[in-house]
């Protein structure tokens, strides 16, 4: 008996094991880069006039127009669900890419959402609404912007790529995140991001253990 059971776990533990591991095989790989090289933000302007870049930070980026009162959900969302979690990681930011117009609007959204979020930590960046166009056609996405906005939110990494999904059960190829769905942010964005900062904790393990070697 003891010997069908030492012969059951060996044969049991490997095929759990890979059926663990392929269930949630993002978990375990690096987030694939769907759109290398997007065009940077460093020559839009920021509220406070501080320079914004996609450069060495991991950016979680949308796109939201210039009616930004109806969407209001949208951010809220965004925030409980990915945003709050993440704050405390100093290479992470989230920018709100938006035309001239906006300004005022933004300067007001982001005050009236103080109270409930850390939105000194969101950057919202101003350009002509041809910038904006640029911007997010460098992204290369099947996604559309209607008059520079797009409920579909992005991750940008440290190098200017775009990162997403090659083989996403459900979509394909996932260059977006639909802001409007929680359980899209809860389960495959909030999974995504997770793997990037792993990705980028575990190589700066590695660098800094390759420094005391040597």
């Amino acid at each position: 008996m003891k010997k069908f059971l030492v012969l059951l776990v060996l044969f049991a533990l490997p095929i759990i094991a890979y059926m663990f591991f392929a269930s949630g095989q993002n978990n375990f790989a690096k987030l694939p880069v769907l759109t290398p090289e997007v065009n940077d933000v460093s020559k839009f302007e920021s509220l406070d006039g501080e320079p914004i870049s996609f450069e060495d930070k991991i950016s979680i980026v949308a796109f939201f127009g210039k009616d930004l009162d109806n969407l209001k959900g949208n951010t809220f969302n965004l925030d409980q669900k990915i945003l709050e979690k993440y704050y405390e990681f100093k290479d992470f930011q989230f920018v709100v890419v938006l035309p001239q117009e906006a300004r005022e609007e933004a300067k007001k959204f982001k005050e009236e959402f103080s109270g409930i979020s850390e939105t000194e930590k969101w950057e919202f960046i101003f350009g002509t609404s041809a910038q904006v166009e640029e911007v997010f056609e460098s992204f290369n996405t099947p996604h559309q912007l209607n008059n520079t906005y797009t409920p579909y939110v992005f991750i940008v990494d440290k190098d200017l790529n775009l990162r997403g999904r090659d083989e996403d059960e459900d979509f394909g190829k996932v260059y977006g995140y639909d802001s409007r769905s929680v359980a899209e942010l809860s389960d495959k964005m909030n999974d995504d991001v997770k793997v990037i900062l792993a990705e980028y904790r575990l190589a700066l393990k590695k660098n800094n253990a390759e420094r005391k070697n040597n």
